[in-house]
């Protein structure tokens, strides 16, 4: 039988950086255990934070992610006209359309099939973006 799942989630405001959100997603879909084989897209309904998937041990690397991309995207650049909403803004539009809005990860036995190392991050790309929502859609065959 194939199973059908859509949850809207909130996540609590975050300070700018890259932060794992594995446990956290997993948390609100406990249907995620009875799927046999399946797709979890996740989705954040915002233009200045982002999704990606990578390196879940290291704090480093969420740390480094930062800095690479403050370097890349500057705040306040003055090539940047839209300021209205504040220096970050601009800056963390970019930053969201280079990382993405989304990702679709694989379910197998009840569990995400990702790699050893892989987990889900919440890019928080603005000083104080707020609380920030998810619509997580997990659908595939029972078993």
């Amino acid at each position: 039988m194939i199973m059908w799942v859509q949850r809207t989630i909130t996540l609590r405001p975050r300070p700018r950086g890259f932060h794992l959100i594995t446990d956290e997603v997993l948390a609100q879909l406990p249907e995620l255990r009875s799927v046999r084989v399946g797709l979890l897209h996740v989705f954040i309904q915002h233009t200045s934070a982002s999704l990606t998937l990578n390196e879940n041990a290291s704090p480093e690397v969420r740390a480094d992610f930062e800095r690479y991309f403050s370097r890349a995207v500057p705040d306040g650049a003055p090539y940047f006209a839209h300021t209205l909403e504040g220096p970050d803004d601009m800056p963390a539009h970019i930053k969201a359309s280079l990382l993405g809005s989304s990702l679709l990860l694989p379910v197998r036995d009840g569990r995400l099939a990702l790699g050893t190392w892989q987990g889900i991050y919440l890019c928080e790309h603005r000083n104080h973006g707020g609380p920030r929502r998810l619509v997580l859609t997990l659908w595939g065959e029972e078993g």
